[in-house]
């Protein structure tokens, strides 16, 4: 389902990422989200404890490469959004994933958790598509017209 039409030319960009392709499933209701408001993004499997090169170097260039939000998903010990937020100066969205004997709560502390200064956006565990809906509102404090057609999204939700 479509929510709104896509903005002409959209120079937004967020960075979808997972740490295991178990979770493409689940983040890529975000990505649907981000589409239905015309938000261009890109998604990436980088696993924190498998390939933290990567992630380092995935974290320390996202700005530079035009990225402008992150929505990091991980499951278990749920490094991922953390490492990314340690590194980046970008908001950083954690979307903590089902995905263990404890039915994502161990996911959920490890983001919520993070030490001062380093931040994590929080969503529910399994929160993808408010991971998503969160990235475009922080995105429409620059982008004028995106803030239109959030308050239009918003006025239908009130409606329905």
């Amino acid at each position: 389902m479509s929510i709104l039409y896509y903005l002409k030319d959209s120079k937004m960009k967020v960075a979808v990422i997972m740490g295991s392709k178990s979770d493409s499933e689940l983040m890529n209701k975000a990505c649907a989200v981000l589409d239905d408001f015309g938000i261009s993004h890109e998604t990436f499997i980088i696993s924190a404890h498998r390939k933290p090169k990567e992630v380092f170097d995935f974290a320390s260039t996202a700005e530079s490469k035009g990225f402008e939000v992150i929505i990091a998903g991980a499951g278990m010990a749920a490094a991922l959004p953390g490492v990314i937020a340690g590194i980046t100066p970008l908001p950083v969205i954690g979307v903590p994933c089902k995905s263990s004997n404890l039915d994502g709560l161990d996911a959920l502390l490890s983001i919520v958790q993070m030490p001062p200064g380093v931040p994590v956006a929080t969503v529910a565990i399994d929160g993808a598509k408010n991971a998503g809906y969160l990235a475009t509102i922080i995105l429409s404090v620059k982008y004028p017209e995106l803030r239109e057609k959030v308050k239009l999204y918003k006025e239908k939700l009130a409606t329905s």
